[in-house]
């Protein structure tokens, strides 16, 4: 199997496929159960790609001793053995070495011996304050602080780390196809204020360094900024001014780049590198918007995770999660599938973890993951001693290797992209309308509140506009956007404010002039981004409102369609709302579709040839005490379940 990641798209042996996985964290289970495990995930659950965390306390829990990957000093190190046997019953592997997880291990899965509380070599990370940035586990409130990533004592010793990852894990024959670097971020830090970190003399030194990149010579600095430092050590990190702000967001962009950078050579595989973000918070989607810009990654792929909220329940997360999967093409690496006590009580039953994955897909992703597949127990409490097993309380496998009552939706759900995942993925949405981030702006928001320009609130506004209206939408960078990608929208809103980059005004007037509509939240901009006068674009009227564009007739849903350019071919995803009774009517191109699924839960259905094809339909959700007959109907066509209870028919047609 030979796997590339192009343009956030999974494509095995050449061919495009919805990257499908569940994780299974071996660290936590006893590895006499390894095997029964992972063929539970095959069989029970359709599955064929594993994702696992490689825990660095886990495996290197003593500063002067090397990396256990063989099991020598503790069985359930063998890694080597449990990516043999993965390889042995056919699996695949995403490895994800960190160094930092998560994944309510202890300390992170940092090892204890580079907490800069315990060794003064170990640079902290520093917030705007001067203090320490700590991460805590539960066992311990006060928490511990964190490493500088690019700190040297620290880069040394996470670069040896990922380097015997890459040397003894990854090297010759095995499953791994694919490796995810980091965590949410760095330190499960993506989504947290700029103002956070990274203020420690490496993460200083970085930042200034960058200055000097981007201006050049320091008195061009002085004349853009109005400032007259004699050195660049001068410079104060997100200083005064909007463009003192907007370089400290690009400084958080252009880090977290250069981490992702680091930590990803020192493996040195050629193996196809993903990252996890998590999405953003509301209060901090502006700090968000400003430190995660994929398109500075160069090779290795965006990618997200969960962990925000019910989405059908709550419109704060349902934003946060169709933002995080429009940011960029890439999967959904973590989706909640087994926590309904360390998060919420609702995710114990499928049909939430269902919706979210149909939604991620829906808005853009490119795959979703179980997390997770397995339920464990028995690990040592050095791993984690703030949890009790099972781990996790619901997972679609449970802590006895039994298929609970999730399985059978998760299968249906891997057997329906299993079947119909490259033409998923070759159709396009109906997207007439997008927005366009001005990222400059995310970064003076984020340190400069209400006042001044914005970018996350703008954003946010327009996606409530168009979820009201029942319209998908597009999403992209300004300042990276191409001519053709623009012209595949009747319109773009844009952050309105002071400046905007000139070539983004010469891209966006030449938009305008071929008949397409610049829109403005706010006012236009007169000035480029050295603030010299610039004013080229005049704001568009809005199109206006064609009731036949909803493609909700009845009921309270999201509807997403997807068409295929070539063949009579659409994806309908239906997503139920929490508190919706009755069915969902829904406008096509071969007339009313009439979903009945339960409230929170929804469907995906497959149009060909004007009728009715393969359809995976959630109708029970235990949670919220609803059980209806899931059925779909067409033109006097109808599939239906035959009592209250779920609906799937895969015919791989």
């Amino acid at each position: 199997m030979i796997i590339e990641i192009r343009d956030g798209v999974a494509v095995v042996d050449g061919v495009p496929r919805v990257l499908v996985t569940a994780d299974y964290p071996y660290y936590r289970d006893d590895p006499a159960v390894w095997a029964d495990r992972l063929r539970a995930v095959r069989d029970e659950l359709g599955i064929e790609v594993i994702t696992c965390y490689l825990p660095w306390r886990h495996h290197q829990p003593e500063a002067g001793s090397a990396p256990d990957f063989t099991g020598v000093t503790h069985p359930a190190r063998d890694v080597i053995g449990f990516l043999a046997l993965c390889a042995e019953l056919g699996l695949r592997v995403v490895a994800k070495p960190g160094p930092f997880i998560h994944a309510e291990v202890g300390y992170g899965g940092l090892p204890d011996w580079v907490c800069p509380d315990t060794d003064p070599a170990m640079e902290p990370l520093l917030d705007a304050a001067g203090a320490p940035s700590r991460w805590s586990d539960g066992s311990d409130p006060a928490g511990r602080a964190l490493p500088a990533p690019l700190g040297p004592a620290f880069l040394a010793r996470a670069t040896q780390w990922l380097a015997a990852v890459g040397k003894e894990v990854l090297a010759g024959e095995t499953p791994v196809i694919a490796l995810q670097i980091a965590n949410e971020g760095i330190y499960t830090s993506g989504a947290l204020p700029l103002t956070a970190y990274d203020y420690s003399p490496s993460g200083l030194a970085f930042y200034r360094d960058r200055l000097r990149v981007w201006y050049g010579g320091l008195e061009v600095y002085n004349a853009a900024h109005e400032t007259s430092f004699a050195a660049w050590e001068q410079v104060p990190p997100g200083g005064e001014g909007l463009l003192a702000r907007a370089d400290w967001g690009r400084f958080h962009a252009e880090y977290l780049a250069e981490v992702y950078r680091v930590w990803a050579q020192a493996v040195g595989s050629d193996l196809p590198v993903l990252v996890n973000l998590n999405p953003p918070t509301v209060p901090e989607l502006d700090d968000w918007l400003a430190r995660v810009r994929p398109e500075l990654w160069g090779g290795i792929s965006y990618g997200f995770t969960n962990w925000m909220g019910v989405v059908s329940a709550d419109r704060d997360s349902q934003a946060r999660y169709v933002i995080a999967a429009k940011r960029a093409p890439g999967p959904n690496l973590e989706e909640n599938w087994g926590f309904s006590q360390l998060y919420d009580p609702a995710y114990i039953d499928g049909a939430t973890s269902f919706h979210q994955s149909l939604l991620a897909l829906a808005a853009g992703a490119t795959g979703f993951n179980v997390y997770t597949g397995v339920a464990t127990s028995g690990w040592a409490p050095e791993l984690d001693p703030a949890h009790v097993g099972p781990y996790p309380d619901s997972a679609p496998i449970d802590a006895a290797g039994t298929a609970t009552h999730k399985a059978p939706v998760v299968r249906a759900l891997a057997g329906f992209f299993a079947a119909h995942g490259a033409e998923f993925l070759e159709c396009s949405g109906a997207r007439r309308d997008a927005f366009g981030l001005y990222l400059p702006y995310a970064g003076i928001a984020a340190l400069s509140g209400p006042e001044g320009p914005q970018c996350g609130r703008p954003l946010r506004a327009f996606h409530e506009r168009m979820r009201t209206r029942g319209l998908d939408y597009g999403l992209f960078d300004l300042e990276h956007v191409t001519a053709a990608e623009l012209a595949a929208y009747r319109s773009v809103t844009v952050p309105g404010g002071p400046f905007l980059h000139r070539r983004v005004q010469e891209l966006l007037a030449a938009y305008a002039e071929a008949g397409g509509r610049v829109l403005f939240d706010g006012p236009a901009p007169t000035l480029d981004e050295h603030l010299a006068p610039c004013a080229l674009l005049t704001p568009s009227a809005p199109p206006a409102p064609d009731p036949a564009e909803n493609l909700v007739l009845y009921g309270d849903a999201d509807v997403f369609l997807r068409t295929h350019p070539e063949r009579d071919v659409h994806y309908l995803t239906v997503l139920v709302q929490t508190g919706n009774e009755g069915p969902i009517g829904v406008r096509t191109p071969y007339g009313t579709v009439e979903v009945v699924a339960a409230e929170g839960g929804g469907a995906v259905v497959r149009l060909a040839a004007g009728g009715l094809g393969d359809l995976v339909v959630k109708g029970v959700n235990t949670y919220l005490s609803c059980a209806v007959e899931a059925s779909v109907r067409l033109n006097g066509e109808r599939v239906g379940a035959p009592g209250p209870g779920d609906l799937a028919r895969i015919t791989r047609d």
